[in-house]
């Protein structure tokens, strides 16, 4: 019996996935769980028609990650700080400091867990940052970091 599953089903497939399955285990657990439903037309068409709706959406975000990371690739961020004389800095510049500056200099807002420091920045000079704006879309900037 061909069913539809509404929920993940452990070693059977994810939510709205298609599986054959014996009858007495649809009709005997999965239907009376709310976990599944008989695959009836209507509810295959309704199901590929999400399908197609999730895979557009999916797309145009792609699309607009990779046109943010464009505008990203141009930014220049530079930071003041106080800083000692033999160039370390007084505290650290982390991943929200950079993400405060970019929203307020360029308007452009990146959640700061999207961007990959290895560790807190603590010296004067440039430094490469990558921020991931979607999995597969990375972008790379510059951060200069000057005394004030």
């Amino acid at each position: 019996m061909k069913v539809v599953l509404l929920k993940d089903v452990k070693s059977l497939g994810k939510k709205d996935d298609i599986v054959n399955v014996s009858d007495g285990y649809a009709r005997n657990y999965l239907i009376p769980k709310d976990l599944a439903i008989e695959a009836t037309s209507g509810k295959l068409k309704e199901i590929h028609s999400k399908k197609k709706a999730s895979e557009s959406k999916k797309a145009r975000e792609f699309e607009e990650a990779k046109e943010l990371a464009k505008r990203i690739n141009q930014l220049e961020v530079i930071i003041k700080t106080k800083a000692g004389s033999s160039g370390k800095l007084f505290g650290s510049i982390t991943n929200k400091d950079i993400s405060d500056i970019i929203k307020e200099r360029y308007k452009i807002e990146i959640d700061k867990k999207k961007i990959v420091l290895n560790e807190q920045i603590k010296a004067l000079g440039e430094h490469e940052i990558e921020i991931k704006v979607y999995p597969e879309v990375i972008s790379k900037i510059t951060v200069k970091v000057v005394e004030e």
